[in-house]
C-alpha cells in the first residue's frame, strides 16, 4: 500500500497513475480520495494523477493529533517534497480548498502551477461581515454534539445535502463506509477547525490561474460563494454546473472532467 510517512509519524495513503504534469486531488472533511473515482481514469491518460487521503481520513493512519487545516497544509507540503513533484496543480474540493489556501499562505506559490477550487466558501462560518457562510454557531454546535452521540445518523443526513438528486442506496453505502472511518473525536476536531477558518485574507495572495467549479443547487454552498472568489482571486474563472450541488465531479463527471482538462491545457496554450 503506497504510504508517505510524515515527520510526526502520521502515514498518508496515496495513489499515483499516469504520466505528465502532476495534478493532486484534495478531498473534503470526513471524505476520502475515493470520492474522485470518476476523475482518475480520465486524467491519468494525460497527467500524473495523484489522490491523497488526509491524516485520519480514508486509508491514512488513524492518528489522533494534528487535525487542523493549517497542519493538513503542512502535510501536503511534506507530501509534495517526498514525491519530488514539480509545477503541481492543486485541486481542492470543499475543505480541500481551505488546505490549498492555507498552503499558499504558509508556503507561497512556488512550485504551484494552478489551482482548481470545487464548491467552497472563503469561510464556512457566518461572520458578521460574511452572511453567505454555511454555518452559524448553533448549527455547528449541533453537528459537534451529534457527532459524539450518533455519527452515522448525522452523516446519513448530511450526505444527501451534497447532491442535487437522490443518492442511490449503493452510493450511500460506500459513502457512509468512507466517512465513518474517522473516529468521532477526529471528525469533531477537524469539523470545528475547518468551519471556523477564515481564508478571506489569503485570496489576494493567489496569483496562479484558478478554476472555480460550483454546483448551481444551493443546499450547502451558494453560488454567491463562487462569485465572491471570482472577484477576489485575480486570475480566476467561474464555471457553474447546472445539474450539481456540492459534488459536480460525481454528479456531472463528464462535464467536470472536460472543463478541468480544458483549463489545464489552456495553461500550456494547447
Amino acid at each position: 500500500m503506497p504510504i508517505v510517512k510524515l515527520n510526526d509519524g502520521a502515514e498518508l495513503y496515496y495513489e499515483v497513475s499516469g504520466e505528465g504534469k502532476p495534478v493532486l486531488f484534495l478531498h473534503g472533511v470526513w471524505m476520502s480520495s475515493r470520492f474522485f473515482q470518476k476523475q482518475v481514469p480520465y486524467f491519468r491518460e494525460g497527467y500524473q494523477t495523484i489522490t491523497l487521503d488526509f491524516r485520519g481520513h480514508g486509508q491514512s493512519s488513524a492518528i489522533d493529533s494534528g487535525h487542523t487545516v493549517a497542519n493538513y497544509a503542512r502535510d501536503v507540503k511534506q507530501f509534495i517534497q517526498h514525491l519530488g513533484l514539480k509545477d503541481v496543480t492543486l485541486l481542492g474540493w470543499s475543505m480541500g480548498a481551505f488546505v490549498i489556501w492555507e498552503y499558499i499562505s504558509q508556503f507561497g506559490e512556488d512550485n504551484i502551477k494552478a489551482t482548481v477550487i470545487v464548491d467552497e466558501l472563503a469561510s464556512d462560518y457566518k461572520w458578521e461581515d460574511f452572511e453567505i457562510g454555511a454555518f452559524d454557531l448553533p448549527t455547528l454546535t449541533s453537528m459537534m454534539r451529534d457527532l459524539q452521540t450518533d455519527q452515522k445518523s448525522l452523516l446519513a443526513g448530511f450526505i444527501p445535502l451534497m447532491f442535487k438528486e437522490e443518492v442511490s442506496p449503493h452510493n450511500m453505502e460506500w459513502m457512509l463506509a468512507e466517512t465513518t472511518r474517522l473516529p468521532a473525536t477526529t471528525a469533531s476536531a477537524i469539523l470545528f477547525d475547518q468551519s471556523l477558518i477564515d481564508c478571506r485574507p489569503y485570496l489576494s495572495l493567489i496569483t496562479v490561474p484558478t478554476l472555480l467549479c460550483f454546483g448551481k443547487e444551493e443546499k450547502l454552498i451558494p453560488v454567491a460563494a463562487g462569485e465572491h472568489l471570482n472577484r477576489e482571486i485575480i486570475h480566476s474563472r467561474l464555471e457553474l454546473f447546472e445539474k450539481s450541488c456540492h459534488c459536480p465531479f460525481l454528479e456531472e463527471p463528464d462535464q467536470f472532467n472536460h472543463k478541468v482538462d480544458s483549463f489545464l491545457k489552456s495553461l500550456d496554450g494547447s
